[in-house]
């Protein structure tokens, strides 16, 4: 595989980074937009429009710019270093996965413009308190009328559920609550009758919203993809935002790595910098070789993102992630310890990042989860 970039990429990758360096390098202005009713900063968002990446993932003919996974991780990473708060996962490459790959004609034209164009901001309404991270354990429901569809059901943990205006919401049509057929998806709008949402702060400084639907009334084009047949679906939107976050922990890891660093060579003890201890020393060159085991595993989950054999894209993409997850540990713990007590102020980003990865390490299935997966599978196959 080429894991090189194209001159287009170094430049996306270039533009990218000046933005989130500009936006996020002073760690005050993070707290700054995180004041904000959203939780980020609209003005941010209109910048990330404005230089086009909102509608990075979607084709020329769907008002987009044709990017794939390798853009998409370029984005991610850059966010990930600047602990960014926007909600690009969650509109973008979730919200806008579904819109690309499951949207029909008349829901993709109502809804990608204004998505690109930052106007609207879409959220995946999945989760429920009893589902863990099985996408087929749901206990929502929709029942179909004369008119469309009635949805009744609670959604946890969607993220910046509380300021999206569009939802993708997972409901049952048919089947007992963990059957794998019989499960759709609904484009919800966040303002229509039956649905309250209770936002809230997560630990990492993001946006999520406890959701309920109570008699909500959608018409019949509200469905998105095929009714009964939504996790097939839902699991190729998962693989790919699986691999953006793995894209995100690797530059979350890699400025972790780069402020322990720092503070190995500034900090004194015993007369001289506890850096030059070799045990110290060790254990730094431990962080850096967990960053680049997780920065090509990331690479690598980019290049099967899009692959439409499941056989071929869910154990590289769980082996990925299971690796990623793992990384992410040994470098959030190990920079918490290197640092001491400093590591756990409000004031210091360290903190900051062993808590956004902590996030990641769970997002969408613990690292036991994709292991089992894999083996399941049989390991990685050949194709891939």
């Amino acid at each position: 595989m080429d894991f090189d970039l194209t001159e287009e990429q170094r430049l996306l990758k270039d533009s990218v980074d000046r933005l989130v360096a500009d936006s996020y390098g002073d760690f005050e202005k993070r707290k700054h937009h995180q004041d904000n009713a959203q939780g980020y900063s609209p003005a941010l968002w209109s910048q990330y429009a404005e230089l086009g990446l909102l509608g990075l993932p979607f084709t020329e003919e769907q008002g987009g710019f044709g990017g794939g996974p390798v853009e998409t991780m370029i984005v991610m990473e850059a966010l990930g270093r600047g602990l960014a708060l926007e909600p690009y996962l969650a509109s973008v490459v979730l919200g806008g996965g579904f819109l690309r790959l499951g949207g029909s004609d008349a829901q993709r034209e109502a809804l990608i413009p204004a998505l690109v164009e930052g106007s609207a901001t879409l959220a995946f309404a999945q989760i429920e308190r009893q589902s863990r991270n099985d996408l087929h354990d749901v206990a929502t429901t929709a029942r179909r009328t004369e008119a469309g569809w009635v949805l009744d059901g609670a959604k946890s943990l969607v993220l910046h559920g509380d300021s999206a205006t569009h939802l993708i919401v997972s409901a049952r049509t048919a089947g007992a609550r963990r059957d794998r057929d019989g499960i759709s998806l609904f484009v919800v709008p966040a303002d229509a009758p039956g649905v309250s949402r209770r936002g809230y702060a997560t630990q990492d400084g993001l946006r999520a919203a406890e959701i309920l639907f109570e008699g909500t009334t959608l018409p019949a084009e509200a469905l998105l993809g095929a009714e009964g047949q939504g996790l097939a679906l839902m699991e190729r939107v998962v693989d790919i935002a699986l691999a953006a976050l793995c894209a995100e922990a690797v530059g979350a890891m890699e400025a972790l790595h780069e402020l322990t660093l720092d503070y190995l060579k500034q900090r004194k003890q015993f007369g001289t910098t506890i850096g030059s201890f070799q045990a110290v020393q060790h254990r730094a060159a431990d962080m850096l070789v967990a960053l680049e085991q997780a920065r090509s595993m990331a690479m690598y989950a980019a290049m099967m993102a899009e692959n439409p054999d499941p056989a071929v894209r869910r154990p590289a993409i769980a082996a990925a992630k299971a690796l990623v997850n793992r990384s992410a540990e040994l470098v959030g713990k190990e920079a918490i310890q290197l640092h001491g007590g400093i590591a756990m102020t409000m004031e210091y980003k360290a903190g900051h990042y062993f808590k956004r990865l902590t996030m990641l390490i769970g997002q969408f299935g613990e690292t036991d989860q994709h292991v089992r997966l894999v083996a399941e599978a049989g390991g990685l196959p050949s194709a891939a």
